[in-house]
């Protein structure tokens, strides 16, 4: 392959779900509501953990990234394909198509990095509580959500740096509705080894490490749980990790479904994406706020009745329990 024909392609065709086209408006009407739903729920989450002293704490300080990181992460993929679908238009130039890629992969790496982050916090609280507020200080607290961002930047930076060198002049037809980098890489028309390398070894030792924190979190919470068995200590537990535990269980499941159980990417792997870009995120804000009593406190109360005392933050209760039982 020449120098002079690497990157050809000026633009792609995105094909989009596979969808009748006598039911287009009414997949469009579905897609906008469930993506106006994922904006105006994380919001909220977000407003009300900055506006109620209560949600001051480490927890939400995380919650409030993981909502902002959902809004962007539908916002990478959500408004092209409402856009496409309204006009029929399912170009997107070669440039849209790398920087959607690069943000997507940003987004999703910034979830897995921030559920990581928070399953330690939930040890922390449940584990060490005596130790929490030293442990789980505002300026830890800072540099772990940095370098969440951080590390994802990086991450996301490489294999866009690696991708951009490959030439894409034949075919320019991407069977998804978002540019999903593994979609571009079977386009390519140059050696794809060392993305493929790259993809597994580093990507790999990414995922393996977030979910091993998140694994062997829960594995040490349970161990301490189990040690001295009671109604009232897996009470506490679960409302303390309830919402994290289902919101990660909905995050790698459906992520699981898509590139681990998947032979091809067609119709049922793109309705799995939907799951995974679209659904994942609006749930979230719902997860939180139904299983969550500070935010449903956080709600139902205004300002004027909120009490100046810190008595009924997630932190202390746990630690009051953890004492109770130890003595």
């Amino acid at each position: 392959m020449r120098p002079e024909n690497q990157s050809s392609v000026s633009q792609f065709l995105l094909l989009g779900l596979p969808i009748p086209p006598g039911q287009q408006s009414v997949f469009f009407t579905l897609f906008l509501g469930m993506y106006l739903t994922t904006v105006l729920g994380n919001l909220l989450i977000i407003l009300l953990i900055r506006l109620d002293s209560r949600l001051h704490t480490p927890m939400y300080f995380f919650l409030s990234h993981l909502a902002f990181s959902d809004i962007s992460l539908s916002s990478v993929t959500v408004p092209k394909m409402l856009m496409n679908m309204q006009t029929r238009q399912q170009s997107i130039s070669y440039v849209g198509c790398i920087s959607q890629m690069y943000f997507f992969i940003l987004f999703v790496g910034l979830d897995n990095y921030l559920l990581a982050v928070m399953a330690y916090d939930r040890y922390v609280a449940i584990c060490h509580p005596l130790h929490y507020t030293t442990i789980m200080r505002e300026g830890p607290c800072v540099l772990l959500v940095a370098g969440s961002w951080i590390l994802s930047c990086l991450h996301d930076l490489l294999h866009t740096l690696l991708l951009v060198r490959l030439s894409f002049v034949a075919n320019n037809i991407i069977s998804h509705f978002f540019c999903d980098f593994a979609a571009l890489l079977k386009l390519s028309c140059s050696d794809i080894f060392l993305n493929e390398l790259v993809l597994f070894t580093e990507g790999g030792m990414i995922f393996f490490l977030t979910f091993g924190v998140i694994l062997g979190s829960y594995i040490r919470i349970g161990t301490i749980i189990l040690r001295v068995p009671s109604t009232k200590r897996l009470f506490k537990a679960f409302s303390t990790c309830g919402s994290h535990l289902s919101v990660v269980s909905l995050y790698y499941g459906t992520a699981a479904g898509v590139y681990f159980f998947s032979s091809s990417w067609g119709s049922k792997d793109i309705i799995a994406s939907v799951m995974y870009t679209v659904v994942t995120p609006m749930l979230n804000p719902f997860i939180y706020s139904l299983r969550n009593r500070d935010i449903k406190q956080a709600f139902e109360l205004s300002p004027e009745e909120k009490p100046e005392e810190m008595d009924n933050s997630l932190e202390q209760k746990v630690s009051e329990v953890t004492n109770d039982e130890l003595r």
